[in-house]
């Protein structure tokens, strides 16, 4: 019979079955605090043995009304949301120091405010004079906000009860303490029992609230996995310092589609929303070179075109170096793999750099196909059309597989002046002529084809 884990570690969440000085998991001594104990039945001593109520149940065959939403009037904001703030709901947004949360929210929330909502902006690592120095810049201080600086949840949740606003940004939730918890601020437990308390308070209150979290070195938001399943809506804020793009990616979302993104720009005054993200992100591009492909890819529902770098270089001493910005580094080995095998092009001795302009992620496979050509082109030393862009999956077999939403994909780069591009031989493809995209386009079958096609190399010769 499996043990009774009734006890847990402040610090890392970990379970156990009796109390220790030490936790085996993480380490922390005097960390280990016992649970309270769930109701488990109508005669639980917990709720002195009282029934509990019948509660309502429907079928599936129930029709609800959307929820309503009000929109900030960001439309990059309201697209990664699905459309506008729905009421009652509860966001976690997360991001690395200084790449300019505070900053989001701050205009998000004086659109709110302007928009009829009774906004509340409570801050836990700022006092509330930074806050208004930050609005001035922004020219936000005359907005309806009402600030607070306060960490004490009690008196927070006391706070929202009396003020009853539509939306309250809490920043951050690391920041927030509860006096029923036993543990440092920050913690596990802190942290999962803050967001417990105000997800479920804005539930009942039917007000919407925002959390922000600080992410771990690894990339996700620190703390307890289960905060992120609390809430109806995770967004990630990414981009580099060294950037002025800013990306707002949405990957959970109980409203609206998942993988959705808003694209901003950092300004001087602030975060200005970027309406044509692929014009923005090759805008910087300069003539051909050896090594650079314009990629045309999908992020949520809209078609982005960016350019892929990539840079092969001999390695001192045979170490050979991979480094990759902005993509993935074990499909980039795969890649490698795939065109030595398949191709016959090694890249032994060598060192590989490959970056993703403009500070962008790309997580989807449909940058295989673009990724190879770039490590090709810089090997070879070769340039590639100007008005040329690659998608398509690569698998093991050397294969090239399609991908979903060529026509999009082929429409946002015709709009923006490509003339040309190098695809997947079985993309699907609207059947009526009069919707066909005006480029001339390269079906291809495998990457040995491509190879040869664009730069002349069989597998032979490679």
């Amino acid at each position: 019979m499996a043990k009774d884990l009734s006890f847990h570690c402040t610090e890392c969440g970990a379970a156990h079955s009796k109390w220790t000085g030490k936790c085996d998991a993480c380490g922390a001594w005097n960390s280990i605090v016992e649970d309270k104990p769930l109701s488990q039945g109508p005669k639980s001593k917990t709720l002195g043995g009282k029934r509990g109520r019948t509660v309502p149940l429907t079928d599936l065959a129930t029709q609800e009304d959307a929820p309503p939403r009000t929109e900030a009037g960001v439309a990059e904001l309201d697209r990664v949301l699905g459309g506008g703030l729905v009421a009652a709901s509860a966001i976690l947004l997360g991001g690395d120091p200084g790449i300019g949360k505070s900053t989001l929210l701050l205009q998000a929330a004086a659109r709110f405010a302007r928009n009829g909502l009774k906004v509340i902006y409570v801050t836990g690592e700022e006092s509330s004079a930074q806050v208004q120095m930050r609005a001035r810049r922004l020219g936000l201080e005359q907005s309806p906000v009402k600030l607070a600086a306060e960490t004490n949840l009690r008196d927070i949740l006391t706070t929202l009860e009396e003020e009853k606003p539509d939306l309250a940004i809490i920043d951050s939730i690391q920041t927030m303490w509860a006096d029923t918890v036993d543990s440092a601020p920050g913690s596990v437990s802190q942290v999962r029992a803050a967001a417990h308390e105000l997800t479920t308070f804005a539930k009942a209150r039917n007000m919407a609230v925002v959390l922000v979290g600080h992410v771990t070195k690894e990339g996700a938001i620190a703390g307890p996995r289960v905060v992120e399943h609390m809430v109806d809506c995770v967004l990630y804020f990414e981009g580099e310092r060294g950037q002025q793009f800013r990306i707002l990616r949405a990957v959970k979302n109980r409203f609206g589609p998942a993988d959705e993104i808003g694209v901003f720009e950092m300004t001087g005054k602030g975060l200005a929303e970027v309406r044509n993200p692929s014009a923005l992100f090759l805008s910087e591009r300069s003539a051909p070179a050896p090594g650079s492909v314009v990629f045309a890819g999908i992020e949520g529902t809209r078609p982005l075109l960016c350019e892929i770098q990539a840079l092969v270089a001999p390695a001192p001493q045979g170490q050979a170096r991979r480094s990759v910005v902005g993509w993935d580094g074990s499909r980039l080995a795969m890649i490698l793999a795939v065109l030595e095998a398949r191709c016959g092009i090694t890249f032994a001795g060598l060192d590989v750099y490959l970056n993703v302009a403009g500070g962008l992620r790309i997580t989807e496979p449909a940058a295989d196909l673009a990724v190879a050509c770039a490590l090709v082109s810089a090997r070879e030393d070769t340039t590639l059309s100007e008005t040329c862009v690659i998608f398509g999956e690569i698998s093991l077999s050397g294969a090239v597989r399609p991908v979903s939403q060529t026509e999009n994909r082929l429409k946002e780069a015709q709009k923006l002046g490509f003339s040309s591009a190098i695809l997947p031989a079985r993309a699907k493809r609207r059947a009526d002529p009069d919707q066909e995209v005006g480029l001339e386009l390269q079906n291809m079958q495998d990457l040995a084809g491509v190879i040869e096609t664009v730069f002349g190399i069989t597998p032979e010769s490679g």
